[in-house]
């Protein structure tokens, strides 16, 4: 997959590709969020505050900031009165009661995706079925949904715990999983839970988003037509995590980045062909600050890799869109 081109001197050079993964980049819950917070900073006569990360990219966060985005880790540090926004991976209902106790304007930039796991999560307990929610311990996404349902819901993280996870009645039974997750992974994890569990009940469509499904297919592909694969993504992403977890189960050598500096020039040193793909929740502009950086390093031809996926659109929140219709609101006053 080389070529050689000849320099001004005559001199043979030898070309590497870079495979350019689609899809790739942001997902529709990922764009619905960022401009939310794009269409307040707009209309909004005051400061911007949202708890965690809008999404789980350093690149994203930090623009926001020097815009001036307040990031919180919780509700009791956003002034009471002023404007906050709920992250895209949603917040459980305690949260939603501390927003209210503070008076705060709330936009909820939930991606529908999450929000369909937490009202199965509710659906099923209502039906007298303990909940299994398989997901990573620490995630945003995670949290939001154990607090949908508290004492009847409870957390897996891998076969190992599947293998000895107890339940209440093993006849009424059900389980949901985190959006982000390892395809692989958590149908293996969710087999284990059958074979012990046979009234098990699954949600009627896989919890796992389109766009996590769709990466983890192409980058197996890309994986398997590429010395090295870049995946474009912060330390904080899970589904860019499961990214560079695929191409590495895959065979192929895998780094997660999430800035050109950190790519090493050895990674590349020999290369011919190296693949490009990017997390759910990173920017297309980081992707190319990453290709030129590889150009830098190298003779590279870039060549798509793999087809684009169908638009998919997710409409904004009520309550911004009845925000955007009435005049712009102040800011609380200061003590």
């Amino acid at each position: 997959m080389t070529e050689s081109t000849a320099t001004p001197t005559g001199t043979a050079v030898e070309t590497g590709t870079i495979l350019l993964a689609n899809p790739r980049g942001f997902c529709a819950g990922v764009e619905r969020a960022i401009e939310i917070i794009d269409r307040l900073l707009e209309i909004h006569d005051g400061p911007v505050y949202v708890r965690k990360e809008i999404v789980h990219n350093r690149d994203v966060v930090q623009r926001f900031q020097a815009r001036g985005v307040i990031f919180v880790e919780d509700v009791a540090a956003v002034p009471v009165g002023s404007l906050l926004v709920f992250s895209a991976h949603g917040v459980s209902p305690e949260v939603r009661r501390s927003a209210v106790e503070r008076n705060l304007l709330v936009i909820d930039a939930t991606c529908p995706l999450v929000s369909k796991v937490h009202f199965e999560a509710i659906k099923f307990a209502n039906e007298g079925r303990f909940v299994i929610l398989v997901g990573h311990k620490y995630h945003d996404e995670v949290a939001g949904t154990l607090g949908e349902i508290p004492g009847r819901i409870g957390l897996v993280e891998n076969v190992e715990q599947a293998r000895v996870f107890e339940v209440p009645d093993p006849e009424h039974v059900a389980v949901v999983t985190q959006t982000t997750l390892s395809i692989d992974d958590t149908r293996a994890i969710i087999d284990t839970l059958k074979a012990r569990f046979p009234a098990l009940v699954t949600p009627s469509r896989d919890d796992i988003c389109y766009a996590t499904q769709n990466r983890q297919e192409a980058v197996k592909s890309l994986a398997a037509a590429a010395e090295l694969v870049l995946v474009v993504g912060s330390e904080n992403s899970s589904n860019s995590q499961r990214l560079r977890e695929s191409a590495a189960q895959a065979g192929t050598t895998a780094y997660l980045i999430d800035h050109p500096d950190a790519i090493d020039p050895a990674w590349v040193a020999g290369k011919r062909t190296i693949g490009v793909t990017a997390g759910a929740s990173s920017p297309e502009h980081l992707v190319q600050s990453i290709l030129a950086r590889l150009q830098q390093l190298g003779t590279f031809e870039v060549r798509a890799f793999g087809k684009r996926e169908p638009d998919i659109i997710f409409t904004p929140p009520r309550e911004l869109l009845q925000l955007e219709a009435q005049p712009a609101r102040s800011a609380p006053p200061r003590a």
